[in-house]
């Protein structure tokens, strides 16, 4: 719906101070406004819509305006319809009939409607009495106005797919003629049919409930029927639009840790949390008011705790049904781009145990080592590792740790094809770059092709030149990491270099942590499901000191940034202890992370420097999962 600047409500308000509400103002180049100028009543409108008037055409966002149901006190004039509409002291003047939300005002009263203006896109609260339909053309055409207002014109073609030739004429009367003609006549060959509202949330609810229509015909965030893909998480399609907003914002998180926008549309002004400790989602009003019923999101206000559609039992809530299979739904979403397809990746044979020999490693932006632990914790034989890390922190926890057997290397924008000739054969390459400035988290970002964002290509660089040359036939494998929540065309450009498209995996599958993240590569298995081991500790308890006791099941993603350890839409500590919340200590957050105990506790390096460099790090059981299949090729202990 609107994705514009402006507050967004969080939380639950409920009777007698139940719950709690907050605002906050989200600034989002995902959400452009597009609500135009305060709303007015019939009284308040005081402007002149003489043929003399000046408009800035306004055009309506490709969402229409939320609503609940059509209108019920038998008078017709639904939300989305178009309209002539009349005001005292005013002539009649084309409009839409819009939600109240869009109005940021009051539900009109019974027997009115909340108009938008074409031409200036302000709002009046219009009795039904004095509408009438946009076919009515004749009765209330006025030529001059007409000529100067090319927004209802462009709406009632584009909503009936309308064409006119190109007027060779530079005449406005001219060139408005063939429409001019067209209105008049009654909108044929499709008459007031084909200027009926289409394409939005409404319509959609009532063609599923009243016409049986299939949910996945329609796409569940603005109700189009062009679908370009599934919903991963409900049943229902999405269109190529609100595919691409949802690839780059699903995994967007507020502060607070919960979900920036709606779970279902990836929009909403206004967004309920859920109750549940273990869950970070929020659904917007217009989403439960819509697609679950009239009064939904009431209800759910009312409840304390409110459990989102993600957690209650598997059921159909007005047309939301959460897929019964949408972890797998989820995984296959972020790897299948229709725009791109890409041949599969060599399959290398298995080599035989008496031939496979240690693992040769180059990691671009090693940070604190993770390659090189997972491989010894997997029992690699590792004949040598090459790393290049700039922050010094990060590499006097790989000294300390793995005692000088990780070679480091300077920046990666210094090395050369000298040096790789010299340091090689590789067999595995791996490696991820910064991604401050590619994480739309990052209001400041430049992307893909400044600031570090370019530290990609320092990686595609030195890929290109680590891969065996065609004569030679030897495995070789890479793995690229990024952050999901980037911008859709950095994803897509980074998968065109890399010549294949990502894997999406969550820590909270194998640690006591949120962590999505891209994988790129051609490790084999990349993409079978993720499975525990035995040493993985799924619970935050587990993680845990004795005498300290978890208050949540699992906790958010853990950044670089110390509050990013707060959970809840309260910011509660995770732990207690002697009866006292407190915060992780760095031993809990190794653990959380799948570190050993005091890996980071080097150089007497205080809690925030060591939550720096686990923030940045891999999760280890996630890693371990991705290198695993590699003991078919090389040599173990």
């Amino acid at each position: 719906g609107d994705r514009g600047e402006g507050r967004r409500k969080k939380g639950r308000e409920g009777e007698g101070g139940v719950g709690e509400r907050r605002e906050k103002l989200k600034k989002s180049e995902y959400r452009a406004n597009r609500r135009g100028s305060e709303g007015e009543t019939e009284k308040e409108r005081g402007e002149d819509h003489s043929s003399s008037h000046t408009h800035t055409p306004f055009y309506p966002s490709k969402r229409p305006p939320s609503s609940l149901f059509p209108s019920q006190d038998n008078k017709g004039f639904d939300i989305g319809e178009l309209v002539w509409g009349k005001i005292k002291g005013f002539s009649w003047w084309p409009g839409i009939v819009v939600t109240w939300r869009a109005t940021g005002k009051r539900q009109a009263t019974h027997g009115m409607r909340w108009l938008q203006w074409f031409g200036d896109g302000k709002f009046s609260e219009v009795s039904a009495d004095k509408l009438d339909s946009i076919t009515a053309f004749p009765k209330f055409f006025n030529q001059a106005s007409y000529t100067k207002l090319t927004s209802y014109r462009r709406m009632a073609s584009l909503r009936a797919e309308k064409t006119f030739p190109q007027c060779e004429s530079e005449g406005p009367e001219d060139q408005v003629k063939p429409m001019l003609d067209w209105a008049i006549g009654g909108f044929l060959p499709k008459g007031q049919e084909g200027l009926k509202p289409t394409d939005n949330p409404e319509q959609m609810v009532h063609e599923v409930l009243k016409n049986n229509r299939s949910i996945e015909d329609f796409c569940l965030s603005c109700g189009k029927t062009r679908v370009a893909t599934f919903h991963p998480l409900f049943e229902g399609g999405l269109c190529q639009a609100c595919k691409d907003v949802y690839l780059e914002i699903s995994y967007m998180y507020d502060d607070d840790g919960y979900q920036s926008y709606c779970t279902v549309c990836c929009g909403g002004r206004e967004v309920l949390l859920c109750g549940n400790a273990n869950c970070c989602r929020c659904f917007c009003v217009d989403c439960l008011d819509i697609l679950v019923g009239a009064g939904a999101s009431n209800s759910a206000r009312n409840l304390d705790p409110w459990r989102c559609f993600m957690c209650q039992p598997l059921q159909t809530y007005g047309v939301l049904k959460r897929r019964h299979d949408w972890s797998m739904k989820l995984q296959e979403f972020f790897v299948n781009d229709n725009g791109q397809e890409f041949e599969s990746p060599k399959i290398y044979r298995a080599v035989p145990a008496e031939q496979r020999r240690p693992i040769r490693v180059l990691s671009l932006f090693d940070g604190i080592a993770t390659g090189y632990l997972v491989l010894r914790d997997l029992g690699f034989k590792v004949d040598h590792y090459i790393a290049s890390e700039v922050c010094e922190d990060s590499i006097s926890v790989g000294v300390v740790r793995h005692e000088g057997r990780i070679q480091y290397v300077h920046d990666v924008r210094n090395i050369s094809r000298k040096n790789i000739e010299e340091w090689g054969p590789f067999d595995l390459v791996i490696g991820g770059s910064p991604c401050n400035d590619l994480s739309i988290v990052n209001p400041a970002r430049k992307g893909l092709y400044e600031g570090t964002g370019r530290l990609f290509f320092e990686f595609y660089r030195l890929l290109s030149e680590a891969k065996p040359k065609e004569a030679e036939d030897r495995p070789f494998f890479w793995m690229f990491e990024n952050v999901v929540a980037m911008g859709v065309n950095d994803k897509r450009d980074i998968s065109r270099f890399l010549e294949c498209n990502p894997v999406m995996i969550d820590a909270i599958e194998v640690s006591a942590a949120h962590r999505a993240r891209y994988f790129w590569g051609n490790l084999p298995g990349m993409n079978r499901p993720r499975c525990a081991s035995g040493m993985d500790k799924l619970e935050l308890q587990d993680c845990l000191d004795h005498g300290r006791v978890a208050k949540f099941g699992k906790v958010r993603t853990i950044t670089t940034r110390s509050n990013s350890i707060k959970q809840g839409k309260d910011q509660h500590f995770p732990v207690m202890m002697n009866g006292k919340e407190d915060i992780l200590w760095c031993t809990e957050l190794e653990r959380i992370f799948g570190f050993p105990v005091h890996y980071t506790d080097v150089s007497n390096m205080g809690r925030g420097a060591r939550q720096k460099l686990l923030g940045r790090s891999w999760s280890v059981p996630v890693i371990r999962h991705l290198f695993a299949p590699l003991k078919d090729y090389f040599a173990c202990e």
